[in-house]
């Protein structure tokens, strides 16, 4: 059962398991790949799977640049770049075919290899990676089911509060405009530097810590025109303005059968009384469904939360993502040392809290 492998992957392979795999998400599309790439800290480690049946897989994956071998980090996708995780013909894998590629991947990281997986992965996905000896989180993203269109979603999905609100913002005049050419970009970073300084307000805290902690959850100037270029017109930025002045944005992003709502700023004294989101959000999904795709990626929440209750209100619902981590730090170390070590690596490599 021993498979070809190749890494990193080539487009031209990417592509075309990409094609048979109708579960994909925006994380595994090529723009999103070349993104990562271009960020310029990491390289490609990816790595393709072609197993005697026929069925081949394809795990994105990327290792800092510039560290020495012995301290080698994997991810799939590093820091705030989200889920990433294994792409395969027809969506589907084997209990064994999934053990084969998490024991590989394991050796690939001489420290640690961690994989963020998609909502709704293959339960073989999960069950060899805990067979395998990786830590499994739970985690969850917020998909509302575009399927029969946005008259179904307007009518069955929505609540009837957020229809409410959506009808309010139209009604006091919200005017919305959208951009694929990274033109608006700027509006959106300007209006997340507000919420940095809001926070920074609330919090009484230095602006400069407020913005490094936001960092670390959400995306820098840089990243953002990095996004940008790779999607192209499948990065829209919508921008909703009151008399004028622009008070709240969104960019979603779009491959495969996936919108992705990713990146979203607003400043809450304008926007929340005239439900700006609300009415963004609307439009961004019955694009969307104009364009037919088959699920609008909210991404995650904490159940409990205001976000969470927005999230739902629109019909999104809490699916499963799960993130994975093998470590291959010496096990005769106390855990006090092992977390001191896994600290470091977080900081030097940029990857997700450990």
């Amino acid at each position: 059962m021993t498979p070809r492998v190749t890494s990193p992957v080539p487009t031209t392979v990417w592509r075309s398991v990409l094609e048979t795999d109708e579960r994909a998400v925006v994380g595994q599309s090529l723009p999103w790949r070349e993104a990562v790439l271009a960020d310029g800290r990491f390289t490609d480690a990816s790595v393709h799977y072609a197993f005697p049946s026929g069925r081949e897989v394809v795990l994105p994956l990327v290792r800092r640049r510039r560290l020495p071998a012995a301290a080698t980090v994997v991810s799939s996708w590093p820091q705030v770049w989200g889920a990433g995780g294994p792409i395969s013909t027809d969506g589907e894998i084997t209990a064994d075919e999934a053990a084969f590629v998490w024991r590989d991947v394991a050796r690939r990281g001489t420290l640690v290899s961690e994989v963020t997986l998609r909502p709704e992965t293959a339960p073989a996905w999960l069950s060899a990676a805990s067979a395998a000896g990786y830590d499994v989180s739970a985690s969850g993203s917020y998909l509302l089911d575009l399927a029969g269109g946005f008259d179904e979603v307007w009518r069955n999905r929505f609540r009837g509060t957020a229809r409410t609100a959506m009808r309010k913002a139209e009604k006091l005049g919200v005017e919305v405009e959208v951009d694929r050419s990274g033109r608006l970009a700027h509006v959106y970073d300007e209006l997340h530097e507000r919420s940095v300084r809001r926070r920074a307000e609330t919090e009484g805290e230095p602006v400069w810590l407020s913005r490094w902690r936001m960092s670390r959850v959400s995306s820098t100037p840089a990243q953002v025109a990095l996004v940008a270029a790779a999607f192209g017109k499948d990065c829209a930025t919508w921008v909703a303005r009151r008399d004028g002045e622009p008070v709240a944005a969104i960019i979603v992003l779009s491959a495969g059968g996936h919108a992705k709502y990713w990146r979203g700023a607003m400043d809450k004294d304008l926007a929340t009384p005239f439900r700006a989101n609300d009415l963004l959000h609307r439009l961004a999904i019955e694009e969307a469904c104009d364009q037919g795709r088959r699920w609008y990626d909210m991404g995650g929440a904490h159940p409990d939360s205001a976000l969470a209750a927005f999230k739902t209100k629109l019909g999104a619902t809490l699916r499963h993502t799960h993130e994975l981590r093998a470590r291959r730090l010496p096990a005769r170390a106390g855990h006090e040392a092992r977390m001191r070590a896994e600290t470091l690596v977080k900081r030097v490599t940029g990857l997700k809290e450990m």
